[in-house]
């Protein structure tokens, strides 16, 4: 009698395994495809994360070069940010250099380079020639109000200054500038 009791619950359980095998199989196809699935999207976010990052570098690489082409005192910076945009790069220890004829410069010395060998894109050193009507009231030692560097967090002794070139500029509009 043991034989056969054996014999039938042996039976009984081949056919709950064959019963549960094809949803095992279902199950363990359903969680290959939302690994892959996730894989996936892992892959979509590193590379999203990485073309974040390159649009980050190159905003960050354009204003390093324009601020500089401003503080050499370009008056087109625009004309010679376009000139100069693919010579400048990021060296291996993440500094802004320049490749030219003798190897990697920093990126400083090579647009002081560029700005000397290029004068046209400098303000005229003279104001007029002969004739030319002389300018009251503004101070040559002092430089002008560039709207692009007034920004939230400024220093506030540099905010002050602009505030009262702003001021002087609106009282010389409001007079007719007669002085």
């Amino acid at each position: 009698m043991r034989p056969v009791i054996r014999e039938v619950i042996g039976e009984f359980m081949d056919l709950q395994r064959a019963k549960a095998e094809p949803a095992l199989k279902a199950e363990l196809a359903e969680e290959r495809k939302r690994r892959e699935h996730l894989e996936q999207r892992v892959n979509e976010l590193v590379a999203e994360n990485k073309r974040a990052r390159d649009r980050a570098e190159e905003a960050e690489r354009s204003s390093a070069i324009r601020s500089e082409l401003q503080r050499l005192g370009v008056q087109k910076v625009d004309l010679a940010f376009r000139a100069v945009k693919d010579e400048v790069a990021r060296s291996g220890d993440g500094r802004l250099v320049a490749r030219d004829a003798h190897g990697e410069v920093d990126m400083r010395e090579y647009l002081t380079k560029f700005v000397q060998d290029n004068p046209e894109l400098l303000p005229p050193r003279a104001a007029g020639g002969s004739g030319a009507a002389l300018q009251r009231g503004s101070s040559p030692s002092r430089p002008a109000v560039d709207i692009d560097r007034i920004k939230p967090g400024m220093d506030p002794a540099e905010m002050d200054r602009v505030r009262r070139e702003i001021a002087e500029g609106a009282l010389q509009a409001l007079k007719g500038n007669r002085d």
